[in-house]
């Protein structure tokens, strides 16, 4: 392997995987070197004057190959947040002063963002406010919760991105909290709110362990479904005994907690993410009928 084209593959990887020619000629490779590389399958060619390593993601390779960064959604769910659906289209976050480049099999959705920037993907603050612009309320604050849990934000990032966002929904990153367990417990937390329940998140209960939520003193809910991701909810070959043991497991919890006087309504992702009324029917039903509340007669 010729050892220019190492170097020219050295330099892209220092770059995020990235780099332009004047970058490239900045540190000594001239042209010829280059075209030894791309020959050599060191690096590729993604547009006229931007190359990259070979195992650069190909939805980042499909953001700079039509002009920009990877950004919003895509760059949401590359980053390993929890997210209610998987991009279909590589969403591009693009600099005001770019533009977009034709190029093969393209369906890419274009944002434009006040960032100006040289590397592959965009910051996750500016993900997460096209996040917010393109997909809405809900997709926004089960990535913000996500990104907050591993701290990949700081405190100081959430203030500057609560700036960013419209004033209207500014509540959402003062909603926000910095242990939700998973993405159905963000989702489940946040249409509660918008029906004017108010949840004990992660209560301890003796006896039972640590439950999802507490709804009044006596109704516990449970998210079930601990995977970060959509695809992550499928089951796997040969898991059976796996989840047959998960299912009584949640069936003595289920029974500890009965014992001790507790009711347990129990959702699965499907339930919430695909038929809310279902699940707001079955809770608003045990409210009116007082279940939730220790000393009330169920009517």
């Amino acid at each position: 392997m010729p050892i220019a084209a190492t170097l020219v593959r050295r330099r892209c990887a220092s770059s995020g995987g990235v780099a332009r020619t004047s970058e490239l000629a900045a540190a000594g490779i001239d042209r010829y070197s280059l075209a030894l590389a791309v020959a050599a399958g060191e690096v590729v060619r993604l547009r006229e004057g931007v190359y990259a390593v070979p195992e650069l993601p190909l939805p980042v390779q499909t953001a700079v190959r039509h002009g920009g960064a990877l950004g919003c959604l895509s760059r949401v769910h590359a980053a390993g947040l929890w997210v209610l659906a998987a991009p279909d289209v590589v969403h591009v976050s693009m600099p005001r002063t770019g533009r977009r480049r034709r190029h093969e099999g393209c369906r890419c959705r274009t944002h434009w963002s006040r960032e100006s920037t040289t590397e592959p993907r965009a910051t996750l603050e500016e993900a997460l406010v096209q996040l917010h612009g393109c997909r809405g309320a809900e997709e926004f604050f089960v990535a913000l919760e996500s990104a907050m849990r591993k701290r990949f934000l700081t405190r100081k990032r959430v203030l500057a991105l609560r700036a960013r966002i419209p004033a209207r929904h500014r509540w959402l990153v003062d909603f926000a909290r910095w242990n939700a367990d998973s993405g159905l417990e963000s989702l489940l937390r946040l249409r509660l709110r918008g029906l004017g329940l108010e949840l004990r998140s992660q209560v301890w209960v003796p006896g039972v362990g640590r439950v999802d939520f507490v709804l009044g003193d006596r109704l516990i809910l449970e998210a079930d479904g601990k995977a970060n991701h959509v695809d992550e909810f499928r089951p796997s070959p040969g898991s059976g005994s796996m989840a047959v043991s998960k299912r009584h497991k949640d069936l003595a919890r289920d029974a500890a907690a009965a014992a001790l006087g507790f009711e347990t309504l129990r959702f699965d992702y499907a339930l919430i993410v695909h038929d809310w009324p279902t699940v707001a029917a079955a809770i608003l039903a045990r409210i009116e009928r007082g279940t939730h509340v220790r000393g009330r007669v169920a009517r």
